[in-house]
């Protein structure tokens, strides 16, 4: 058995690589079933395969490049960077991490990144268009990401407000059930919307700005017979929104502003029979300049490691 040893000057590159109890160790042993050793400043791989461990040294060469740049690595890191050496696309994992692509400095000095390249094309979408679809599996960060980009916009004073939306469908539960008056029924629906916000921007602040109206959350019928200008505008599960209520909502579109519609079609929740808005808004409108699409894919899940796998068993 011969071994690659890859030498690393400070242990705490290392225990980044490592990952917490060596899983992210553990997970390239798995993938490349090989015996690992991350130890004295040092990783050594065991194996009598040479196309192994190039492949491996290839991995290692980058997550030390990562590690240099004091960004955390996590499995979730580990399993996109081996999807992608799979897909013969492993260069193109620098792009996300590049040390000068912070995207976002949020309270307490959490840096975001990229997580995946469809994330990083589709914040190149917001920036070049003023009407984003974005579609994909559940945990791709779609929402997440245009919730990021609104505040984004309104800090740096290119629009005056945020409007965030969902169509007020029942999945499988009956809001007219639910205690409270309208709003209290609708705001656990809004919820991922809220703790978007609250991530980026503190709690306080968001408490105020709704308080001043320059952040509102609304159902979907609340935004009829408007026109919504210097505002950044997310329509969240527009999967559910019927033909009607999609044009309604596209038409709201005024100057200055960014419209982001997102969406999962594999959970479309309307009654039998509905064709989704979001299906049909897709595509009539993709060859117009100014609006883009973005298709998320399992790969680009960046919860749970599991998600993806659960995901990949349901639909087949």
């Amino acid at each position: 058995m011969q071994e690659l040893t890859i030498k690393i000057k400070q242990v705490d590159h290392l225990m980044n690589i490592a990952g917490v109890k060596h899983n992210n160790i553990r997970l390239l042993e798995n993938h490349f079933n090989v015996t690992i050793v991350a130890d004295n400043e040092k990783i050594v791989i065991s194996s009598e395969n040479k196309e192994v461990k190039r492949k491996i040294e290839e991995v290692l060469t980058i997550l030390l490049e990562i590690a240099f740049k004091g960004i955390s690595i996590t499995e979730r890191d580990i399993i996109y960077l081996l999807q992608l050496q799979e897909a013969d696309k492993i260069a193109l994992f620098q792009q996300i991490y590049d040390k000068n692509k912070i995207l976002f400095l949020a309270p307490f000095g959490k840096k975001i990144y990229y997580k995946t390249l469809t994330q990083k094309y589709y914040l190149e979408a917001l920036e070049k268009n003023d009407l984003v679809f974005a579609v994909g599996a559940a945990g791709t960060g779609k929402t997440y990401l245009a919730v990021l980009y609104a505040v984004k916009l309104l800090k740096e004073a290119k629009v005056k407000k945020i409007i965030l939306t969902r169509p007020a469908v029942e999945a499988g539960e009956s809001l007219g059930y639910l205690p409270g008056d309208l709003k209290e029924k609708i705001d656990p629906y809004l919820r991922p919307l809220y703790d978007a916000l609250y991530e980026f921007l503190g709690t306080e602040t968001v408490d105020s700005y709704l308080t001043k109206g320059i952040i509102e959350i609304a159902p979907l019928a609340y935004m009829r017979g408007r026109t919504l200008e210097n505002a950044a505008i997310i329509l969240d599960e527009a999967q559910n929104t019927t033909n009607k209520q999609m044009l309604m909502f596209l038409s709201r579109l005024g100057f200055s502003s960014k419209m982001i519609v997102t969406g999962d079609i594999t959970q479309i929740d309307l009654p039998k029979g509905e064709e989704s808005g979001l299906l049909k808004a897709i595509r009539i409108l993709k060859d117009i300049k100014g609006i883009e699409t973005i298709e998320f894919q399992k790969m680009d899940v960046v919860r749970h490691p599991l998600v993806q796998k659960i995901l990949e068993r349901y639909e087949n």
